[in-house]
């Protein structure tokens, strides 16, 4: 059985090494790549992804996953060992259903479409895309259909990045959510709105770097295993659990574009890092879920960059750093600018109150197109009709409407949104029993220290990588299942100081 287990690791380990080859290639496109290297590059990530499925699906493995079963059945279930026999064979199951030039179409078009919206977006064609994502979704359905069976066409597509998730699942979560959301919105829109125009002032992009740098330095992101990029869309990529790169970008006269997209792709970034090494180049060396991996992202952004301690410590060193823009606006003002929250446009930009309205906005448009109920020739106008109904408010063109996202031109559709809304519920989730355990964190915060967090996280999260499903770790870290409750609490608790609730 060790003999047979280390054949599956070597083989595996070869499938993550032409992966990591991929996402070098998918940051290099996204980073520096010149725009005339796109077609060259779209049929190498087409090649490497090829060869990776032929390599993960190969029979072989499959023998092995059989031949493997008594022994994983024989060790406990949270094992490394039983753990890695499980998840590989979820996937090798997953795999096999998919044909490898299917898979290989699929690379090609995506980057193929990412760079043609990268184009298009500045430029607000829609029509440049419009062939890209009608593409897409036919694509989208052909990998659906891959898993007969379904409920719902979305359900195999969410299942990729929300293991167990279904359509009619976010659905109802959603529907509870927008009940509880949309009369907090109202009430805190119809105060007077706080004043950021201390945000949108000139702030040099070499400074506005060096300070968001500082910051998950103190957080505790590792630099000797990760570095910091421009690109188009934020993103987080990994290489290795050596080699964890995050991306930003800077908007001068915005402060906190970059600051904010920077802490939140280190929380994404912390996870990687915090993955233990012994599970390097296996299956088990990632988060184990889209929604798990936005926790994180959303917990250092929003739950420890965007709360007051944070800012007693950092705001006087902020000062220091931007003395003509801040030096005489108050800590309050500046508190209350950055929690601003108002009817907006832009997702990435959205306050946290508002933000999960975006999502649910994408979440319904893309289950229209790919039902078929929604054709893509009509989605701007949709666009632009759901966020009068939901947000009150109308983007003048396309570019800050329906363009503005990247994810519908750099991949599938479908499965990708709803990670987004599930890592805002669970980031207050995990971050009230980080409380409960260890109470100071909050004063630690307050003084720059973020080791107790981190340490609590890296225990109870991190370590695993993805050894347990999103549901199984919220059961070990919570003692229940995913509730809404605490991520409430916490907006009304927050906001209700900021704004007469």
């Amino acid at each position: 059985m060790e003999k047979k287990l280390q054949e599956l690791k070597t083989r595996l380990l070869e499938v993550n090494d032409l992966n990591s080859a991929t996402a070098v290639l998918q940051w290099d496109q996204s980073t520096y790549m010149p725009p005339g290297g796109a077609a060259a590059r779209g049929r190498q990530m087409a090649t490497l992804g090829r060869l990776a499925h032929e390599k993960f699906t190969d029979p072989a493995i499959g023998k092995l996953l059989d031949e493997l079963r008594p022994y994983e059945e024989s060790l406990p279930y949270d094992s490394d060992d039983a753990s890695l026999i499980r998840v590989t064979r979820r996937a090798y199951e997953k795999a096999t259903k998919v044909p490898p030039t299917l898979l290989a179409e699929v690379y090609a078009h995506s980057a193929a479409a990412y760079q043609t919206w990268a184009k298009a977006r500045p430029e607000n064609d829609f029509a440049a895309v419009q062939p890209y994502l009608e593409k897409g979704i036919e694509y989208s359905r052909r990998i659906a259909d891959c898993f007969p069976g379904y409920d719902h066409i979305a359900d195999p597509l969410i299942d990729f990045s929300d293991e167990g998730m279904k359509a009619e699942t976010l659905r109802r979560i959603f529907t509870e959510l927008r009940r509880e959301l949309v009369p907090l919105v109202q009430a805190i829109t119809a105060a007077e709105p706080a004043d950021d125009s201390c945000l949108h002032q000139y702030f040099p992009e070499d400074k506005q770097l060096a300070f968001g740098l500082e910051i998950i330095k103190d957080y505790g992101y590792d630099f000797n295993r990760g570095r910091q990029d421009k690109t188009h869309h934020p993103f987080m990529t990994k290489f290795s659990l050596g080699d964890v790169r995050i991306t930003t970008r800077v908007k001068e006269n915005d402060l906190s574009e970059a600051l904010f997209s920077t802490l939140h792709e280190a929380g994404h970034a912390l996870y990687e890092q915090g993955i233990r090494m012994e599970l390097d180049g296996t299956p088990l060396a990632g988060g184990t879920s889209s929604g798990v991996h936005e926790s994180q992202s959303r917990l250092w952004e929003n739950l420890v960059g965007r709360s007051r301690p944070f800012w007693q410590h950092y705001y006087p060193k902020l000062q220091a750093v931007f003395p003509n823009q801040l030096g005489n606006v108050s800590l309050d003002t500046f508190y209350r600018a950055i929690n601003k929250v108002q009817r907006s446009l832009i997702r990435t930009d959205a306050d946290e109150v508002t933000y999960n309205l975006h999502v649910m906005i994408r979440f319904d448009l893309e289950l229209a197109l790919l039902e078929g109920k929604l054709a893509v020739k009509d989605l701007p106008d949709a666009w632009h009709a759901r966020y009068e109904e939901d947000l009150g408010v109308r983007a003048p063109d396309d570019r800050d409407g329906v363009l503005q996202d990247v994810h519908w031109y750099g991949g599938l559709v479908g499965g990708a949104f709803q990670g987004y809304t599930l890592g805002n519920i669970m980031s207050a989730l995990f971050f009230e029993k980080a409380l409960e355990a260890h109470p100071e964190i909050s004063d630690e915060i307050g003084r720059g220290e973020f080791g107790t967090l981190l340490r609590w996280l890296q225990e109870n999260i991190y370590q695993h990588g993805s050894k347990f499903t999103a549901d199984e770790l919220i059961e070990r870290v919570t003692g229940g299942p995913l509730t809404i409750e605490p991520y409430i609490r916490y907006l009304r608790h927050k906001f209700g100081e900021l704004y007469p609730l």
